[in-house]
């Protein structure tokens, strides 16, 4: 199912492919990424002020939310698809990168250029800079003709995940779109986004959002530091019916699962190791919680592994994948506090 964008003109924006045809297989986690990038992860000794810094190449990788999402899904033994734009040279080169690593994928070709970002790592210090620019401009049609592949390329899937930021030129109110055309579709949507595009995502209704800290206070309003600050953002997320399972994670604290039955507080353990890098956390906790949920599991049982997948992920650097036997070793080891609904 490893697809590239037709060798037609990216103003036509031709898809080929066989998931493009809705035959998704039950069990699949169909993935959106609307402004995905080619991630090049290098290694640097000590950053100098002036003069050259010789670096090494570590990676260099495709990626995006929901193209780590899906990487995340295969690498936990799943199976995933990834939709997601691609444009000129850099998209082509995306597309390769997919193909070579054997991901299933549907390319959606737009006229700009995909983006490429950099994860530079400082060995002497163990620092990492994540660096990230804004990506293509896409328009109308081109981002209908995204939601029109996805919709298609949904087949019997139950759930999709939409992840990562829009890209200039799409409305606001772009995921709500995909929440109300999944929900048509009998699937359920997994969101992890930011800023206006999560806050009209959630207007339209989800079924489960995973949210960071940040993304976490700016919905309330105030720091999220901790288990009750988390609890305050999932109550307001299920009373207001924006979701159905909210996940809140806290850092190397863990994270707060929350339905309507009640809270559940997912404590991580210590990591085994020296944390390097937290680029691929909230991406690697998605796909754990999409796995699960695809497989049958509760919300809870599979927010575990996530909260064991995003530990397991810091210790590796860039947007690296974890390593699934440590990931295991933290799930047996994570402390849950159940409290229930009134």
């Amino acid at each position: 199912m490893n697809t590239a964008p037709a060798p037609d003109s990216p103003a036509t924006g031709t898809v080929l492919t066989a998931a493009g045809t809705g035959l998704t297989a039950a069990g699949t986690v169909l993935t959106l990424t609307l402004n995905p990038a080619v991630d090049m992860c290098w290694d640097v000794g000590h950053l100098a002020d002036i003069g050259k810094n010789r670096a090494r190449v570590r990676s260099v990788t495709g990626g995006g939310g929901g193209i780590n999402v899906a990487r995340g899904v295969t690498r936990l033994g799943g199976r995933a698809v990834a939709v997601h734009t691609a444009g000129r040279e850099v998209g082509r080169r995306l597309c390769r990168l997919l193909d070579e690593e054997g991901l299933d994928h549907i390319a959606v070709e737009i006229a700009g250029e995909t983006r490429e970002a950099l994860v530079l790592l400082e060995t002497e210090s163990g620092r990492s800079h994540h660096i990230v620019p804004p990506g293509p401009h896409l328009d109308d049609h081109e981002g209908r003709r995204c939601l029109d592949v996805l919709v298609k390329a949904i087949g019997a899937c139950r759930y999709v995940v939409a992840s990562g930021s829009l890209p200039s030129g799409l409305p606001d109110d772009f995921y709500a779109a995909v929440a109300r055309q999944v929900r048509a579709a009998g699937a359920r949507l997994v969101l992890d986004t930011s800023g206006p595009a999560l806050r009209h995502g959630l207007a339209e209704g989800v079924y489960l959002l995973r949210c960071n800290r940040a993304e976490a206070a700016d919905l309330i309003g105030r720091d999220v530091t901790g288990f009750d600050d988390a609890r305050a953002v999932n109550e307001h997320l299920l009373t207001t019916g924006a979701v159905e399972v909210a996940v809140t994670a806290i850092d190397d604290l863990g994270a707060l699962c929350s339905t309507r039955h009640g809270h559940t507080e997912l404590r991580a353990p210590p990591p085994p190791g020296q944390l390097v890098s937290d680029a691929g956390a909230g991406d690697s906790m998605v796909a754990a919680l999409a796995t699960r949920l695809s497989a049958g599991d509760d919300p809870v049982s599979a927010c575990a592994l996530g909260v064991a997948v995003a530990a397991a992920s810091v210790l590796t650097p860039g947007t690296e994948p974890f390593d699934r036997e440590v990931a295991e070793s933290l799930r047996r080891n994570i402390r849950t506090t159940f409290h229930a609904a009134p």
